[in-house]
């Protein structure tokens, strides 16, 4: 806990929640507003097993280690993958 009794943010090693969202528009080439980072993967009508498999192999690329891929599985969101990816 800070000084000022706020809780510090989770380390991401500097790969923030933007970058992420640009990763899934420019790697993986899925069209992605900020705003649908949080949506369930059933409310995302281009989400697709191949999209999940090229974005663990760019995140893994991007944050330069492995990402669990047992956990990604079991993810109901983009935004649940990110969290995973950078807090391990």
């Amino acid at each position: 806990m800070s000084i000022d009794g706020t809780a510090p943010a989770p380390a991401t090693g500097g790969f923030t929640l933007d970058d992420y969202v640009r990763l899934v528009n420019d790697e993986i080439g899925m069209p992605l507003a900020p705003a649908q980072v949080a949506a369930d993967f059933d409310e995302l009508p281009d989400w697709d097993s191949l999209y999940l498999l090229k974005l663990v192999t760019a995140l893994e690329a991007a944050i330069g280690r492995k990402v669990p891929v047992g956990r990604v599985l079991e993810a109901r969101s983009l935004k649940e993958i990110y969290e995973l990816a950078v807090t391990g």
